[in-house]
């Protein structure tokens, strides 16, 4: 009788994936069939309940601790899914952090956070994803469109961003005959927590009419161009940035 052969389950791996466009992008990978490890920092219930959430519709999740922006942690973050579920097909950057103010009445500290998670916590997972993603594998990186639109007292926060931009189409570059794709997904004004908070709800109308579809995206909508990037079907886009925004710019 001859042994069958049972293909080995994908691996994905989202960073930030408990709430808001990370949790949509670890709901919409584990429904396109990855097992996927779902990072958090301070988030452990959260990340444990989607994880039970997954499982319960009979995927395959699980939460792994890390801070980001410490490199050590970084690497025992991707030893840890590749003990638990295999090689990683899929590096999901989606943690980060938003402060806002002019660049005047910006702080050290405000400054420093976002540095250190949006810039850092993203080279820290590219630095390691030659040794740890699979060939024919896909790297996303979150951006946003405010390094299109530059609107005031997002310059901290466009900043991290736009070096993220700039150090995906390098790295696409650098992997060159490791059939792996890099690209940066960067959303418009998205209806999450992180984008609502503490806007008063005629700033949130106003960007909510800018795009001329004249709504604000959902966090479902990230996810899908996500799981685009990650198929096969998104295999020939490679360090490129898709501005997934309604059209605001």
């Amino acid at each position: 009788m001859s042994e069958q052969i049972t293909a080995k389950q994908k691996v994905a791996l989202v960073t930030g994936g408990t709430r808001g466009i990370g949790a949509s992008i670890v709901r919409e990978l584990a429904q396109d069939g990855y097992a996927v490890a779902i990072n958090y920092l301070a988030s452990a219930e959260a990340a444990g309940e989607l994880a039970l959430e997954i499982k319960a519709r009979g995927g395959n999740a699980i939460a792994v601790k890390c801070n980001v922006a410490e490199f050590t942690e970084v690497s025992d973050m991707f030893d840890a899914v590749q003990r638990e579920l295999g090689p990683i097909d899929v590096l999901v950057n989606n943690a980060g952090v938003m402060e806002l103010a002019t660049l005047k009445q910006s702080s050290d500290e405000l400054f420093d956070s976002q540095v250190a998670i949006n810039f850092k916590g993203t080279f820290n997972t590219l630095k390691l994803s030659a040794e740890y993603i699979a060939s024919g594998g896909s790297i996303i990186n979150l951006s946003t469109s405010v390094v299109g639109l530059k609107l005031e007292t997002y310059g901290v926060y466009a900043a991290t961003k736009a070096a993220v931009e700039s150090m995906s189409a390098i790295l696409a570059k650098e992997l060159r005959g490791k059939s792996i794709n890099v690209n940066c997904v960067a959303p418009g004004p998205t209806s999450t927590e992180l984008f609502l908070n503490n806007k008063p709800p005629a700033v949130i109308e106003k960007l909510a009419k800018m795009p001329p579809l004249e709504r604000l995206g959902e966090p479902e909508d990230i996810a899908n161009v996500v799981s685009f990037l990650a198929s096969p079907k998104g295999n020939w886009i490679n360090g490129q940035v898709l501005r997934a925004n309604g059209g605001i710019v």
